[in-house]
């Protein structure tokens, strides 16, 4: 097989798998997997402490990409200041598009699901499964800014929280 049509990541570049978010690359092996020699590349996702081998050959087809550009980062954020869409579909339909969104690895789509989850204080309590693809969307979506901005996922977080508080008027006094 030829090295040629491998994506071009190299060892501590962060990339981005679909379904597990931000990781790093942390070397390049060949491995022998059922008498087949294959070049894989090692990711390594720290907060999950999980290690995952790619066949390079396979990355473009499993969707693994390199981070967000800048430019998509602030779309991203544009997203966030948007008005929610909540569709009135049944919930099970709305958590399982809202899931899909999420292991796209599409950081636009993880915005919108942490917009229109996003709740303030003086809104409806969130269900059990509300918050938890909330919390998974905004996790996700935060370790990439990190990373783009070379940044801590603290600062990353409050820079979210911060966008996310600006679009909602403050209550009115009673």
């Amino acid at each position: 097989m030829s090295k040629t049509n491998r994506p071009d990541y190299s060892p501590n570049d962060f990339v981005v798998y679909p379904s597990h978010g931000v990781g790093k690359v942390v070397s390049i092996e060949e491995q022998e997997i059922a008498g087949i020699s294959l070049e894989l590349f090692v990711i390594a996702f720290e907060k999950d402490k999980m290690t995952l081998r790619v066949p390079t050959h396979k990355a473009d087809e499993v969707g693994m990409r390199s981070l967000s550009s800048p430019d998509v980062v602030a779309h991203a954020m544009k997203t966030l200041k948007g008005k929610a869409k909540v569709k009135r579909a049944m919930w099970s339909r709305r958590a399982q598009e809202y899931e899909q969104k999420i292991n796209s690895g599409d950081l636009i789509a993880i915005a919108e699901v942490v917009r229109d989850l996003h709740r303030t204080d003086d809104q409806r309590e969130q269900s059990y499964s509300e918050r938890q693809l909330y919390e998974a969307a905004l996790e996700r979506m935060t370790r990439e800014i990190a990373a783009v901005a070379g940044t801590d996922e603290v600062e990353a977080a409050k820079t979210v929280s911060e966008v996310l508080m600006s679009r909602t008027p403050p209550p009115a006094a009673a």
